[in-house]
C-alpha cells in the first residue's frame, strides 16, 4: 500500500479584508491547460508543411479567438454535463445551485460536448474548415486531461475500488476508508485501512500521457494532419477506450451504488456484470471515433 501525499487542494491563498482567496491545483490545471493547449495549436498552424495542401486551416490570430470559445464550452458543458448525466434530480429539485462551480461537479463528456458545439459555432463565424479547427483541438487536448486528472489524484477525489494490489493507495476521508468487503483491507499497525486504485493516475496515464505522444507521433511523423477529421476520431477513438477500461477500476458515483448494486453500473445483467456510467459515455466516443478515421480516409486521396 501507498499512503496518500497530503498535499494541500490550494497552491496559495490569500486574505483581502477578511475574505479569503485561493488557488486550487484544479482551476491551476484548467489554466495550464489552455495555455499549453494555446501554444501546441499555434505551433502547429505555423508549419504549413503539415496540413492539407501545406495550407493551415486558421492563423495564430484565429487560434487566440479559438480559445475564448473553448473556454465557455469547457465551463459551461462540464457543468451542465455533471446536472444531466450525474446528479439530474439533485439538480431539478436545486436549480438555484447549478451555476454554483465553486462546489464542485464537473464531466468530462460534457465539457468535451460543450467543446464541440463552440467549435462548430466558431468555425460558422470564421468560415473556417471544421475537420482541421477540429484535429487541431483534439491534438491539444490530452496535455489537459493529463494534468487535470493530476489535479484530481491531488484533491482526493474520483478515485479507484478497493484494491490490494501493492500500488494501492491509502486515500484519505471516510468515503474513501468505507470499504464494502475485504478487498482493500489491510493491516496497518493496529489500524485496518482501505486501500484503492489510483484511477486518476491510470486515466493521466491512458488519456493524456499515452493517448497523448501517439497522437503528436502520427501528427509529425506520419502526417495525419493530411487527412482532415483522422486526427479527431483517434482522439475520440482513443480516449473511449481509455475511459472505458479505466470505469473497471474506479469507484462509481455514489448515487449510483445501492446495496443490490454495489458496483454502481446503469446498465446490468447481473450485480458483477454491467456498465457504468462512464462506460455508457464513452462507447459512442470510441465507435464515433473510428467512424470518423474511416470516412475521412475514404474521402481524402
Amino acid at each position: 500500500m501507498i499512503p496518500f501525499p497530503h498535499i494541500s487542494p490550494e497552491v496559495f491563498s490569500i486574505s483581502l479584508g477578511g475574505v479569503e482567496f485561493a488557488l486550487r491545483w484544479y482551476a491551476l490545471a484548467y489554466i495550464a491547460a489552455v495555455l499549453v493547449g494555446w501554444r501546441m495549436v499555434v505551433a502547429a498552424v505555423k508549419r504549413a508543411s503539415l496540413w492539407p495542401d501545406d495550407r493551415a486551416p486558421m492563423t495564430p490570430e484565429q487560434v487566440e479567438a479559438l480559445v475564448t470559445w473553448v473556454i465557455i464550452g469547457v465551463i459551461v458543458g462540464g457543468r451542465l454535463g455533471f446536472v444531466l448525466f450525474y446528479q439530474p434530480g439533485y439538480y431539478l429539485a436545486h436549480p438555484i445551485e447549478i451555476p454554483m462551480l465553486w462546489q464542485g461537479g464537473m464531466a468530462f463528456h460534457g465539457g468535451l460536448l460543450g467543446v464541440v458545439i463552440a467549435g462548430i459555432l466558431f468555425c460558422r463565424a470564421y468560415r473556417l474548415p471544421m475537420a482541421g479547427v477540429g484535429d487541431a483541438m483534439a491534438m491539444a487536448t490530452p496535455p489537459g486531461l493529463l494534468l487535470g486528472r493530476v489535479a484530481n489524484f491531488i484533491n482526493a477525489e474520483l478515485w479507484g475500488r478497493p484494491t490490494d494490489v501493492p500500488w494501492g493507495v491509502i486515500f484519505p476521508g471516510a468515503q474513501a476508508q468505507d470499504c464494502p468487503g475485504p478487498r482493500g483491507l489491510i493491516e496497518a499497525g493496529a489500524q485496518v485501512v482501505c486501500a484503492r486504485h489510483p484511477s486518476q493516475l491510470y486515466e493521466a496515464i491512458l488519456e493524456g500521457a499515452i493517448l497523448g505522444a501517439v497522437i503528436l507521433w502520427l501528427v509529425h511523423r506520419r502526417g495525419w494532419l493530411k487527412v482532415p477529421g483522422q486526427v479527431t476520431g483517434l482522439f475520440l477513438a482513443g480516449y473511449g477506450l481509455g475511459r472505458f477500461i479505466v470505469e473497471y477500476y474506479r469507484q462509481a458515483d455514489a448515487q449510483f451504488i445501492t446495496p443490490e448494486n454495489p458496483l454502481g453500473h446503469v446498465l446490468s445483467l447481473n450485480p458483477a456484470l454491467g456498465v457504468s456510467m462512464g462506460q455508457l459515455l464513452s462507447l459512442p466516443m470510441l465507435f464515433i471515433g473510428l467512424a470518423i478515421i474511416f470516412w475521412s480516409r475514404r474521402r481524402t486521396p
